[in-house]
Formats: C-alpha cells, structure tokens, sequence
C-alpha cells in the first residue's frame, strides 16, 4: 500500500458553514415571501406531485422569480451569494488548517457537497478555498438565463460525490469512471483520508457511508440556533452520534482553538501518523 498525503474535507453548506439555508439571507425576502411560506410550497409541490424535494425548490425559484420580475440570470445568482455570512471564524479557517496540514506533510482539499444552490455558493467570499462545489444548479440558455435545473443534489445522491472526491473526479457529469473498478494505490483520496462535516439529519447517508469506509465524520450545530422542534440542534448531532453515524460532535465554531478547530486538526494529526506509519513499514519491508 502507498503512502496517501492528500486529505479531503468534503461541508455540507447550509447549517454546517453558513446559519439557515442560503436562499434565506436575500433572495426568498426578495420574493417577498416569508421562509416557511417558500419551504411549505416547496414541499407540498414535491408531496403533490411525487417530486423530489431539490427539484421542486429549485422550480419554484425560476417560477416565482418570473412573478416577481426578478432576475433568473447566472450572475444574479451569484451575486446573491455575496450576502450569506458564516459562522465565526470560518473566512479565515481554510487557510489556516491549509498551513496547519502542511506541517505534518499533508495536502489538504476542501470540498462542498451540498442541496443548495452551486452559484450562491459560487459568489461567497470563501468559494475560493474549494477544490469542488458539488451542488444543485441550473442550465443557463445563450443569455445566461435559468431555464432548467442541471444538478439536484439531495440527501441520499451525496455518497455518490464522496467517491468522486475518491477516485479524483472532479465533474458532476462524468459516470464513466464512478462505476469502474480503481486499485486502492490508484485513487488519489481514500476514504481513510476524508473528514465529513455536516449538520444535521440530511447528512447522514453521506456520514454513514465515509465512517464505513474508515473515514472520520463531525456532526456541527448552530449554538446559537432556538429550539424550534421538540429537538434542538445539539439534540440531533447528539442522536447522530448515538446512532454511530458520526464520530465526533462540536459547536459550529470554525476560529482557532474552538472545539471544532481541534478536533479537526487532531483527526488531521491521526490520518499524518497513519500515512508515516505506511511509509515507515515500507521502506523497512524495502530494507531501506
């Protein structure tokens, strides 16, 4: 077996980077339409039609953005994702774990698996930082125009992003390889060398699948999010765990030596002993 120094760290967005969904922060007040009013439409336009539920926002987007002459062009989209602010210290956390991995000889990547929308994402001050955006988006026609949903991404068909973080493919609509059986030694990441972060009860087929391969799973929640259901946020990280679905839970705190700062940085710490530890027996199995 080779050594494997490149580390992926796959975020669910919505609740995990950012508070709320992200259509939240200015679109849906756009529409002039309170959240439970956008989400209780979609989801009786999905439970009317047996429809998935990613698609059904997603239509629901272009339909009532064409009811309230607002604009459906790409560039509109991402502007929107201008406005969506983070949990503390996320905006300088993508650098500073980058440095912190290269000092036990690693590469780290960071990539979003996510139900909302790739072009908000796109146009966030932390997009930079992110080797993939897997995310539901839109077809544009020749103007630049949302006609048509291209991505849907909901909670079941996350894994499937997990393996081409796996197996280095880095599009959406490559299906060639995904399926094709790769040699361990082949893949660029393997699930031993992923941490998955996410935040809730949508993550958890992504969650479970990562931990079965020897991957390591964090569960975050908002701290400062009020009960809303017989269950606050901290409650179903914790059942997450309870069900073995994750390995670890903190507070959504991304700033230097937070809870989550150092469970990330030890988990990265583990993976660097365990790649070391490769290489040692190698080179003495070699008679190096």
């Amino acid at each position: 077996m080779k050594s494997k120094r490149t580390v992926a760290i796959a975020y669910d967005f919505d609740g995990t980077l950012a508070a709320g969904n992200m259509q939240e922060y200015n679109f849906i007040p756009d529409l002039n339409m309170d959240k439970g009013e956008f989400w209780g439409e979609a989801n009786q336009m999905a439970m009317d039609n047996d429809m998935d539920e990613v698609l059904a926002y997603l239509y629901l987007m272009l339909t009532k953005a064409k009811e309230k002459n607002i604009s459906i062009h790409k560039e509109t989209f991402i502007k929107y994702g201008e406005h969506i602010t983070f949990f503390k210290g996320v905006e300088t956390y993508f650098e500073r774990m980058n440095e912190y991995a290269k000092t036990k000889n690693l590469v780290l990547e960071h990539h979003i698996i996510s139900s909302g929308l790739r072009e908000f994402v796109q146009g966030t001050s932390i997009a930079k930082h992110f080797k993939n955006i897997f995310a539901s988006g839109f077809q544009y026609d020749k103007d630049g125009v949302a006609c048509w949903p291209a991505l849907a991404v909901n909670y079941t068909n996350k894994t499937q992003f997990l393996f081409r973080i796996n197996k280095g493919i880095n599009n959406s609509y490559d299906n060639t390889l995904i399926n094709k059986i790769v040699p361990e030694d082949d893949k660029p990441v393997p699930f031993s060398n992923m941490i998955y972060l996410g935040d809730g009860e949508t993550d958890v087929p992504a969650m479970k699948m990562v931990k079965l391969q020897g991957g390591n799973t964090i569960a975050v929640y908002n701290p400062d999010a009020k009960r809303t259901t017989r269950r606050s946020p901290r409650e179903i990280c914790l059942e997450i765990i309870q069900h073995k679905r994750a390995d670890y839970i903190a507070p959504a705190d991304y700033s230097e030596g937070s809870e989550l700062d150092i469970i990330i940085k030890k988990v990265i710490d583990k993976i660097a002993m365990e790649q070391d530890l490769i290489e040692l027996k190698d080179k003495i199995m070699n008679g190096k």
